[in-house]
């Protein structure tokens, strides 16, 4: 998994909605299709691009399958961008 896969993923607003969601609870692809009028296909489509992307992952109970958000990446990517922030002790040029 790389920041490519990540940031291509997060270009997507629907993804960026299914992962509001998911930041609630770990929800069914079923419950997360209820907040969409796309298809089932459509969904797992965006699921299975954020779970490629690393961003989500799945667990599965009995015959469903949840999803939630794998906020161990969404710590990697704060990081990653913190390092643009800047730091007050350093002159500028």
């Amino acid at each position: 998994m790389g920041f490519h896969e990540m940031f291509k993923a997060l270009a997507d607003p629907v993804r960026r909605d299914i992962l509001i969601l998911l930041k609630k609870r770990k929800m069914s692809a079923g419950e997360i299709c209820e907040h969409f009028d796309m298809t089932n296909a459509t969904i797992s489509y965006h699921l299975s691009q954020l779970k490629k992307a690393g961003l989500i992952f799945e667990e599965k109970k009995k015959n469903f399958i949840f999803y939630q958000l794998n906020a161990s990446v969404f710590e990697e990517i704060m990081l990653w961008i913190s390092q643009f922030g800047g730091n007050n002790n350093e002159k500028e040029n």
